[in-house]
């Protein structure tokens, strides 16, 4: 087996359990995918109480494109394998190949080749390999975290919106960032850790992780933090990571949910929707408090249990 070949799925554990009497199959469905024959179980286990390796640590977890995850605590940072993009040259020549055969037509009625049919099923089989690739490196990145630290902190990213730049939105699709996310809500529960969100206006790279000023503006270029204030020099990414685990520290500690401003989330008031040019007039909201369920914007920060 080849160094970059994700494993194949086993079964031997989940006969294990059903030996045990500790699992029961309710429904298998049957699927063909890339010429490939899948079976899905929905299994009914009895999980035995687990607790993570350290459950009073708490770790922030910053993602992004080039450097796929980046953490507080000092861990090495994972790179991002970026599948598609190697694969691309690839699906280029096998997409090129099926569109110099006959394929299909539904409005003729025309019935594709065999060698259409073959050079599509090689082209599927690329896509599946990159699909399976993915999966496979953020299983190992998510259940890492989750058996090791008891809260995990991320950002609510508006993975929707930041699709919409078509210079963008192939690296983006290709890190599969919402993955990420499902994946460490269920396995923090399965552990009996928690996952925390932080809002999606938490200005965790504008914010110095030393002193906490805010910067007014950060370009996504300006890859390195220098604070003007206490003179802090860090990797834009690092700070980030460090904000976040210090946003749950703060809330440990008693402090609330305050930010900078004071107004439990660092996004200006809109302007008014009213007639004529009056200028709209900020309030100070009551900090919210963390609440446990989907995110929400009145907040800085949610869990997910």
């Amino acid at each position: 087996m080849s160094a970059d070949r994700p494993p194949e799925p086993s079964t031997c554990k989940l006969g294990r359990l059903i030996e045990a009497g500790s699992a029961r199959i309710k429904s298998a469905t049957v699927g063909q995918e890339a010429e490939r024959w899948f079976v899905s179980f929905i299994v009914e286990v009895q999980r035995a109480e687990r607790t993570p390796t350290r459950p009073d640590a708490v770790i922030g977890v910053d993602l992004g494109v080039k450097t796929l995850a980046v953490f507080s605590d000092g861990r090495p940072a994972t790179e991002n394998p970026k599948h598609l993009a190697e694969a691309q040259r690839k699906l280029g020549r096998l997409s090129r190949t099926v569109s110099r055969r006959r394929g299909p037509d539904r409005r003729t009625g025309q019935q594709p080749s065999n060698r259409w049919k073959r050079a599509d099923a090689q082209r599927n089989r690329v896509h599946h390999r990159v699909t399976a690739l993915r999966r496979d490196g953020i299983h190992k990145l998510t259940t890492s975290l989750a058996g090791e630290y008891g809260t995990v902190v991320v950002e609510d990213l508006n993975v929707a919106g930041m699709v919409k730049n078509r210079k963008s939105a192939r690296s983006i699709a290709d890190t599969g960032f919402g993955e990420i996310r499902r994946q460490l809500a269920y396995k923090t529960a399965w552990n009996s850790g928690r996952l925390e969100v932080a809002d999606r206006w938490f200005p965790s790279s504008k914010t110095c992780s030393a002193c906490g000023n805010v910067k007014p503006k950060l370009p996504l270029r300006v890859r390195t933090y220098i604070c003007e204030d206490c003179g802090l020099v860090l990797d834009r990414d690092e700070n980030a990571a460090l904000n976040l685990a210090a946003l749950v520290k703060r809330h440990v500690a008693g402090s609330g949910p305050e930010t900078v401003n004071g107004r439990g989330a660092d996004r200006k008031t809109p302007p008014g929707r009213a007639g004529g040019h009056e200028a709209s007039t900020p309030h100070r909201a009551t900090p919210a408090r963390v609440r446990r369920g989907p995110s929400s914007s009145n907040g800085r920060i949610t869990a997910i249990h």
